[in-house]
């Protein structure tokens, strides 16, 4: 089978008689069918004719196992090819509910037509879509990086009745510059890759497998998917010792700041002293002076440096009985009064 599910003819030489060649026509060349995900489309080369004009129409049957040649109709497969120009026969044109069952055993024969000319039919191979299909990668596929994982969703290659075949799927992922790693099967199309790396860059592909419960021990394996890459993000204890990181390192800045901050107090204290030294002020009577330097400035200076009055306490003795007059009077030299003595 070729690329994409393409099953060439097998080659057969056609010996025509001279007597025949004015009732037939050429065979179609090279025909072959693509079979690839739900696809099913027979094409062939066009038959040529250099002494006719007339277009060359082309008939296509089909035969299961156990039944005779049929029509390719819209009654039995969905599209019409029993007498079209074109060097096709999309047998899936109608919709995937059309076409041949993915599990039956299919053959086809085609043939070219011109007027009441009709060409030798070419056979194909037998085929059987599910044993004999090429299955594409998975699609829409979705990548959420997580913590230390990848979260990895996506849709099957193609609808499939899951009562005959299912799809299993591998995951081929690797560290960006690192060693290829495969993990699988998984019967889900959800897959979470987790133990990864945080803050590390993978890239990673998808592939589908084919199980067919007609044949347990042939699974057909499909195309990878395009390689795309992610960042995994931090898991919890990273995020605790990103925090912890974090407190040690602005605790440790403010320590540095603070004593940064001591010791250039410390140099430099009389510039420090200088710059919040407030600056003297002029007397306010000079001030005015200045303004008005014909006011009495000097009066004004000798009226408020006035000295004040002294504040002086009197004390006055009246009379004194003799003995108290002498015992009173050893008081007053034992303790004599601050005011009076200075007064004396």
């Amino acid at each position: 089978m070729g690329a994409h599910g393409h099953i060439p003819v097998c080659s057969q030489s056609q010996q025509l008689k001279l007597s025949d060649f004015l009732s037939q026509l050429p065979a179609p060349q090279h025909p072959e069918i693509r079979l690839y995900n739900t696809e099913q489309v027979l094409s062939w080369e066009p038959v040529v004719l250099s002494n006719d004009t007339r277009p060359v129409v082309y008939q296509v049957q089909f035969k299961y196992t156990d039944s005779e040649w049929s029509n390719v109709d819209v009654k039995s497969v969905g599209v019409n090819c029993t007498q079209i120009a074109a060097t096709k026969c999309d047998f899936t044109a109608a919709g995937l509910s059309k076409g041949f069952q993915m599990d039956f055993k299919v053959t086809l024969r085609l043939r070219a037509k011109l007027g009441k000319l009709r060409s030798a039919w070419v056979t194909m191979p037998w085929f059987q879509h599910y044993l004999n299909v090429t299955i594409g990668p998975p699609r829409n596929i979705w990548v959420t990086p997580g913590e230390g994982s990848l979260i990895i969703r996506f849709s099957s290659p193609f609808d499939i009745d899951t009562s005959t075949a299912t799809f299993q799927y591998y995951v081929h992922y690797r560290e960006k510059a690192g060693v290829q790693q495969i993990k699988g099967p998984f019967q889900s199309n959800f897959i979470v890759l987790d133990d990864l790396k945080p803050f590390r860059e993978y890239c990673l592909q998808v592939e589908a497998q084919l199980n067919w419960t007609q044949k347990k021990d042939n699974l057909k394996s499909g195309h990878l998917s395009n390689t795309s890459c992610y960042k995994t993000t931090a898991d919890a204890s990273t995020k605790l010792q990103q925090v912890i990181l974090i407190s040690v390192g602005i605790f440790s800045l403010l320590l540095v700041l603070a004593g940064a901050c001591f010791f250039l107090v410390l140099k430099y204290r009389g510039l420090v002293k200088y710059w919040f030294h407030t600056p003297p002020s002029i007397p306010l009577q000079i001030e005015e002076y200045l303004k008005d330097p014909a006011q009495p400035i000097l009066e004004a200076l000798d009226k408020d440096s006035s000295p004040k009055d002294d504040a002086w306490d009197s004390v006055s003795i009246i009379s004194f009985p003799e003995k108290e007059q002498e015992g009173d009077l050893q008081t007053l030299n034992q303790n004599p009064d601050p005011a009076t003595s200075s007064r004396k």
